[in-house]
């Protein structure tokens, strides 16, 4: 098959709706930091698209591209990638292109066919499904004793799918040989928790011990009650403060959810020193960078209070994820829920790589926090901690 041919082919296949999901990966330019693009079929006004889905370094992008643009749009994927793996109607195809662009086609019919259904594409289709009943869904008040989602309930539903989302894409980094340790720092209600809790446990089968941490003991004092009746036996809630908690030495994930202003910078600290794999962290209120930040080339945005504000907390996300990569983390700012439901959906993702940064790394982030005059409170920690000079 010629490259022209496999484009040909790959474009009736999409535009016929055979297409169930597909990823590019191997990129012939590792430079251009695109490491994979991922492909499906959505509806949008009725119409069908494919949604593209480019994963970079540190941040995701998403292109819905058009019927009648799908054969350009494929033409420029597969001059960027050597490989495909893709999951039709009825067979799974993987394709591999050399560096001459010769094209390898191996399919693998499947046992039953599988539908494409379009009509499911506009609605969230969740890992946790709306329609069949969670006990600890129900327990929490989210779900009915039927399994029906409450009304007042759903943006939660949607905030604990997304959640999830998260933890199933770190599965690959969390142990398999032997129990898998958790904190969740500053647990409030929990939700989360046990959300994380019943996905890793109850539908992935690993071994894990979860703690979760909080101030409020009435609230810490239900939770374990709730964990209880659930018999969630390797989940466990403590009354305490990130900063005084000091009995670990080793954990594979550490989750910290809306701690408040420096508070998330202590759990981030915390879960580098335990060589944390896995890192999820959900900030709240940020004020220490804005009673720092003086830097007069940007007093057109910052002399207004208001985007002092924003601007102060998208800066310290920065810093925090760019700290992360500088102590061997692989580290992006992802979008937790819908701006629409909360200004507060920046989740900070951090898988541990090892990799030491370059000298000119720690120089660009120098340059950005000198800009500022700040004196990140996450960067004093980490030094106190020896990872940083």
């Amino acid at each position: 098959m010629e490259f022209e041919q496999l484009i040909d082919e790959l474009a009736k296949r999409l535009s016929s709706g055979q297409l169930i999901r597909a990823t590019a990966s191997q990129p012939r330019l590792k430079s251009e930091g695109m490491a994979k693009v991922k492909l499906k079929p959505v509806e949008i006004k009725k119409e069908l698209h494919i949604q593209f889905e480019y994963h970079y370094e540190r941040i995701l992008k998403h292109e819905n591209v058009k019927i009648c643009d799908i054969r350009s749009a494929l033409q420029q994927l597969m001059e960027q990638f050597k490989q495909m793996q893709a999951e039709f109607v009825d067979e799974n195809v993987h394709i591999q292109l050399s560096k001459k662009f010769k094209v390898s086609w191996k399919s693998e019919k499947t046992a039953e066919r599988k539908v494409a259904d379009l009509s499911h594409n506009r609605k969230k289709n969740y890992l946790l499904d709306e329609s069949s009943p969670y006990p600890f869904l129900i327990r929490l008040g989210v779900q009915t004793a039927e399994g029906k989602v409450k009304k007042q309930k759903y943006d939660k539903f949607r905030q604990i799918n997304r959640f999830i989302e998260f933890i199933d894409d770190a599965l690959d980094h969390l142990p398999k040989d032997r129990p898998v340790r958790i904190l969740d720092f500053g647990s409030g209600k929990s939700y989360l928790t046990f959300a994380l809790y019943h996905y890793l446990h109850i539908e992935k089968g690993l071994d894990i011990r979860v703690t979760g941490l909080d101030l409020k003991k009435e609230v810490i004092e239900e939770c374990n009650r709730i964990a209880q009746d659930l018999e969630y036996n390797q989940l466990e809630f403590l009354v305490g403060d990130i900063n005084d908690y000091n009995e670990e030495s080793a954990v594979d994930m550490v989750v910290t959810l809306h701690a408040c202003d420096v508070a998330t910078d202590m759990a981030l600290a915390r879960a580098v020193k335990w060589g944390a794999e896995v890192i999820l962290s959900v900030p709240c209120c940020q004020h220490e960078l804005f009673s720092q930040v003086v830097a007069p080339e940007l007093d057109v945005m910052l002399q207004h209070g208001l985007i002092k504000e924003r601007f102060s907390a998208l800066a310290t996300d920065s810093i925090r994820a760019e700290l992360l990569t500088l102590v061997g983390y692989d580290a992006q700012l992802l979008e937790f829920i819908d701006l629409a439901h909360t200004p507060k959906n920046i989740l900070i993702r951090a898988y541990r790589t090892n990799k030491t940064p370059a000298g000119a790394d720690f120089r660009r982030y120098e340059a950005f926090r000198d800009m500022l005059h700040a004196r990140p409170f996450l960067e004093r920690e980490l030094k106190e901690y020896g990872f940083l000079s």
